[in-house]
């Protein structure tokens, strides 16, 4: 019910934004709640077709192509349709965050990006061709690269967003860094909707140990971006 009435206040202006705590999702599931998270839910709730995640923290900026999927169900997931939205949304992410310039390092399905097919063929048959399409098209993407380099060539800089295949891909690394103050995005709504990079953590619960500091940073970038131009309204 919280979800829902800050969703219409923020949709309706009486909200800047909107800064979710965590959700446990067994406890989705068990109100019946046919959602994987709150990514779903707040898509479905504002009506927004094309969305993502963007974590953010650590110096990393990491969008995801798939979210809260099994791994087996991964590769079947993985399409040019998918491919080519994460990499749409993380471009105009970066603009709405202010980040310049916007190079884009994309992660391969497989280990080496599939060595050139050796070790799997969606990143010859689904990644680069769309990679090349959007390239084309002006966006400064990459093409499929190993996940294992990626993520330190992004923090040293030669990349300003990573696009990951799957969820632990792209955030193991960056909770390895940024653990205490990562932040994820949904980009491609029509409001701004932040929250912590962490589950609820009920194994801490009354012991006065958890930190806040993701929250802190939650909130203080929704309110740097309540002050700029939305790129989906």
């Amino acid at each position: 019910a919280a979800i829902e009435e800050g969703v219409k206040q923020a949709v309706e202006g009486q909200l800047d934004g909107l800064v979710t705590a965590p959700v446990n999702k067994l406890g989705f599931k068990r109100a019946g709640l046919d959602v994987p998270g709150h990514t779903e839910l707040l898509a479905g709730l504002t009506g927004s077709s094309r969305y993502g995640m963007m974590l953010v923290g650590g110096g990393l900026r990491v969008m995801l192509a798939t979210r809260h999927l099994p791994l087996k169900e991964v590769p079947s997931a993985i399409s040019k349709a998918v491919v080519r939205e994460a990499v749409e949304l993380a471009y105009e992410g970066l603009d709405w965050l202010g980040v310049s310039p916007k190079s884009i390092g994309v992660c391969g399905l497989n280990p080496h990006a599939g060595d050139a097919g050796a070790i799997g063929a969606e990143e010859n048959t689904i990644l680069n061709p769309v990679l090349r399409s959007l390239a084309k098209k002006g966006i400064p993407v990459s093409m499929a690269l190993p996940a294992d380099t990626l993520f330190y060539e992004a923090l040293r800089g030669k990349y300003q967003a990573v696009v990951a295949m799957y969820h632990d891909q792209g955030l193991a690394p960056l909770k390895m860094i940024g653990f205490d103050e990562g932040i994820n995005i949904t980009m491609g709504l029509p409001i701004v909707r932040t929250s912590p990079d962490h589950g609820t953590a009920f194994g801490l619960a009354g012991d006065g140990v958890a930190s806040a500091k993701s929250m802190r940073e939650a909130i203080r970038l929704a309110v740097r971006l309540a002050d700029r131009k939305n790129p989906w309204t």
